[in-house]
């Protein structure tokens, strides 16, 4: 394990809407807002057709291709994640959700583009005096974060 330290800067509550889409929406607001890192939560609807990332079929992490899965309905959806800077210093969210309808539900990574159905709530909780970011690692070709 790795660590490093960080306070709690400013809170920005996020009313999200139709047509909204999670990673952009938020990452938009970050870079606006000029957050450098942040813990966001989210909860909402997902739109149909919204793509999650779900992992490689065999679970190899070595250059794996994302396997990613459609949303097949409207979504009950709840999220976690993180904001850093990369390599370049550009903001990348990287959120973890699980979407639901009845009985059925995927869970997933947000990259590849989630619409907002209806209504979306987000709370970003910046981050302050943090040396954390995101570098490409090359074993795998993910963004990881580095302590």
């Amino acid at each position: 394990m790795k660590y490093t330290e960080a306070s709690i800067g400013r809170i920005f509550i996020l009313r999200l809407e139709k047509g909204d889409i999670i990673p952009k929406t938020i990452e938009d607001f970050a870079r606006e807002k000029k957050i450098e890192s942040a813990s966001v939560f989210f909860i909402g609807g997902a739109d149909k057709g919204s793509k999650v990332v779900v992992g490689p079929e065999d679970g190899s992490a070595i250059k794996p291709i994302p396997v990613t899965l459609p949303l097949p309905r409207v979504s009950e959806s709840l999220g976690v994640g993180t904001i850093f800077k990369n390599e370049e210093g550009v903001l990348k969210l990287h959120m973890h959700s699980a979407f639901g309808h009845g009985k059925d539900t995927i869970a997933g990574c947000t990259r590849q583009g989630v619409d907002v159905w209806l209504y979306g709530e987000v709370i970003i909780m910046e981050l302050v005096n943090s040396s954390a970011k995101r570098k490409v690692d090359p074993q795998t070709g993910f963004e990881l974060l580095e302590v």
